[in-house]
């Protein structure tokens, strides 16, 4: 009686067919693991960890980030660490920074190298859903034996990509389980969840980046974060990687500051000088409870002026 073909031997025939790498997207992370990466599916190696004193280095350097991701970490795991979860953090090459298991579950992931430090590249460990998230810059769900090396096969993850403030990929939110009885329904349940907080994070580095500017929020996509970062000169200073896009920037680095009314439209063809000018008189006349001629007086200038650039402006005394 033929044996049933191993979990090697499945990754090692679709890594062979071209066709089956151009159909799927598993195959074709399967297909750089052993033709990009010299990978093989049945290495039974210990994952890549680092020193402590070069994790430190790297956490150090990702200070904000971490900061703020740190709040959000604990949020998530609220949510599915009790079912046995790990929620982990990494960087952008795949090294873990941040993690949050449980006690109970600590010495298992440890085993299974899911945790600080180790190094989940797709380089590293071929396919995985940090490493293939990293890669492919998009949300994956590697699925057990989705997983490129055999002894990764027990494994579900759950991963989203983040952005740092530069528009460039900053790490990987991911969310892992060794649950025999995890089904991909519930995998796509938990990936929506991965995926609102992997935004909220990069909304939050993107606001702490950019304090004191305004934000302003540009769009409405609900699966990235759309924000402006605009300064006391209504120039436009920073963007999301998000907004970047919808707006035709530059997809990473630095932004040449731009008027935030040339990007987001005028209305009624009303200039950023004449927008300011209208804000001065109405906030004058506020103050002055309408009364024009003590209105004028605080703006230093005529009554008859101050009439005159009322008109103008689409005011009326009313």
């Amino acid at each position: 009686m033929p044996r049933a073909p191993s979990h090697a031997d499945k990754v090692l025939q679709a890594t062979q067919s071209s066709s089956a790498a151009a159909r799927s997207q598993i195959a074709a992370s399967w297909h750089r693991s052993v033709q990009k990466h010299g990978l093989t599916p049945d290495e039974h190696r210990a994952p890549e960890r680092l020193e402590q004193s070069a994790l430190n280095q790297r956490r150090a350097e990702l200070e904000q980030f971490l900061s703020v991701a740190a709040p959000r970490l604990d949020a998530l795991y609220a949510l599915v660490g009790l079912s046995g979860f790990a929620v982990l953090l990494t960087d952008s090459d795949g090294v873990v920074l941040d993690q949050r298991i449980s006690d109970a579950d600590t010495a298992a992931f440890e085993g299974w190298g899911l945790c600080a430090g180790a190094n989940w590249s797709e380089e590293r460990e071929g396919t995985n859903g940090i490493g293939t998230c990293l890669t492919e810059r998009r949300r994956v769900i590697i699925h057990q034996g989705d997983h490129f090396l055999s002894r990764n096969t027990d494994m579900s993850c759950i991963d989203a990509p983040i952005y740092g403030a530069d528009g460039a990929i900053i790490g990987a939110l991911d969310v892992s389980s060794a649950r025999a009885d995890q089904t991909e329904a519930f995998n796509r349940l938990i990936s929506a969840q991965v995926a609102q907080t992997a935004r909220a994070i990069e909304e939050a580095n993107f606001r702490s980046t950019y304090t004191p500017a305004r934000i302003i929020a540009a769009g409405n996509d609900s699966d990235a974060a759309t924000l402006l970062a605009v300064d006391g000169n209504d120039l436009v200073v920073g963007a999301t990687r998000a907004a970047r896009a919808l707006f035709g920037m530059a997809g990473t680095g630095p932004l040449t500051a731009r008027p935030a009314a040339d990007l987001l439209g005028r209305d009624d063809e009303v200039t950023g000088f004449e927008r300011a000018e209208r804000a001065a008189v109405l906030r004058a006349l506020a103050r002055a409870g309408g009364n024009v001629s003590q209105a004028a007086r605080q703006l230093g200038v005529g009554r008859a002026t101050l009439y005159r650039r009322m008109k103008r402006l689409g005011l009326d005394e009313t």
